[in-house]
């Protein structure tokens, strides 16, 4: 087992280098996350060669761009048992769904992403781990990626047992390096991309490579997938999407699973140009990364539960939750998913969603939409002003009104 770096401290040792690698166990089996990318390919590469007998390469279908087949290929070339676990459903209901009822978008920038996979990919390996008494599970995030908090952040308040961590962050090997040695190992598949990417069902993200800089950006319009604008000019349609309790459950009348809504959505809202962000995302101590992400469902949908919510509420409670509302988000970005402060606070939100019901009606037009209907089955909102205030009036005027106490009696 790799040594604990913090002398007699219990608690599961923290992999940060390869040279840390060198102390597993050969006969033990070894949990890898494995994306099928550059970073994840390499490591499955170094265990082989550490004479690691039995890797577990674990994929978690979660709607990425790359194939299974692909998947597949590079980790049996590298001599790993991959794991390829569908998840989709599962990601859409427990993870995206609580996230478009916290409308978690960051700082106010961009709906949260690949922060809300995290630890259901992180659950998976250490499920797998556990039932075949693995060593250790490894992933491949660097210190220039917010992925490495929120694994690591899940790992460990889910009490995995093992050693856990990424032997890149303290010990980074150039591009040029990995694909020279996987290439020397006959895995040439992984040439070619960019910028780095991470994808789901909810959002497709780039970074690094040519968007290092923030200074100097430009995304080639190729990388965009939903949102390449595809409809005519002058062009506009109507679309309806239905909440109830929280969740969205139909779309133009017809009702749908989230996975299949998102699907949909990402594809008729992004058609329209809709749903791409840009910023800045800080990392542990503080500097700030470019992410690029489309993400035309999330646009929609979580515009579209703050239309519905606001005809459902009072506007205190929605002001109390707007707070909330960031410290989910802070939560989840800090990889605190398990952690007790996160759940307290779902638990709140959880209450207000359970009173948001309804439905909006957008026309989408090139570069923008705009709500045509907004309905709610318990409304708050007035539908005639002018009828809502004779009646007020009237009331107020009734002889035998009661009328407002000044000083309180006994």
């Amino acid at each position: 087992m790799i040594s604990n770096l913090v002398g007699e401290d219990l608690r599961p040792p923290l992999v940060r280098s390869f040279a840390q690698l060198a102390s597993l166990d050969p006969d033990r089996p070894v949990v890898t996350l494995f994306s099928g990318g550059l970073d994840s390919s390499y490591l499955l590469l170094r265990l082989r060669r550490m004479g690691v007998r039995e890797i577990h390469a674990v994929s978690i279908d979660i709607g990425e761009d790359e194939s299974c087949t692909y998947k597949r290929q590079v980790a049996e070339a590298l001599g790993a048992r991959i794991h390829i676990l569908d998840r989709r459903e599962e990601f859409a209901a427990r993870h995206v769904a609580p996230a478009i009822a916290a409308q978690a978008v960051y700082l106010g920038i961009h709906p949260v992403s690949s922060s809300l996979s995290r630890p259901l990919i992180a659950q998976a390996a250490v499920d797998l781990a556990r039932a075949i008494g693995a060593q250790a599970v490894l992933h491949t995030a660097n210190r220039s990626q917010n992925t490495l908090r929120r694994l690591n952040g899940a790992l460990g308040l889910l009490g995995y047992e093992g050693a856990f961590g990424s032997p890149y962050d303290l010990d980074p090997v150039t591009r040029e390096q990995k694909l020279a040695e996987l290439g020397e190992a006959g895995v040439g598949l992984l040439a070619g991309r960019i910028v780095s990417g991470d994808s789901n069902l909810w959002c497709r993200e780039f970074e690094s490579g040519i968007l290092d800089d923030p200074e100097l950006h430009e995304v080639p319009e190729e990388m965009y997938t939903w949102s390449r604008p595809t409809a005519a000019p002058g062009e506009t349609e109507r679309l309806t999407v239905a909440f109830e309790h929280g969740l969205p459950v139909a779309v133009d009348g017809v009702p749908l699973g989230l996975t299949e809504m998102i699907d949909q959505l990402n594809r008729r809202v992004g058609a329209y140009g809709l749903g791409r962000y840009s910023g800045l995302e800080h990392l542990d101590h503080g500097e700030k990364v470019l992410e690029i992400r489309e993400m035309p469902a999330a646009w929609l949908l979580l515009n579209t539960y703050r239309h519905v919510e606001s005809a459902c509420l009072d506007a205190e409670l929605i002001r109390e939750k707007r707070h909330l509302e960031q410290v989910w988000t802070r939560e989840v970005l800090e990889g605190r998913w398990f952690g007790e402060l996160r759940l307290s606070v779902q638990a709140f939100i959880d209450s207000c969603a359970a009173r948001t019901t309804g439905s909006v009606t957008w026309q989408l037009r090139t570069g923008g939409a705009d709500t045509r209907s907004i309905s709610a089955r318990r409304p708050l909102y007035l539908r005639d002003r002018e009828l809502w205030e004779e009646h007020t009036i009237a009331a107020e005027s009734a002889p035998f009104a009661p009328q407002p106490t000044l000083l309180a009696t006994v």
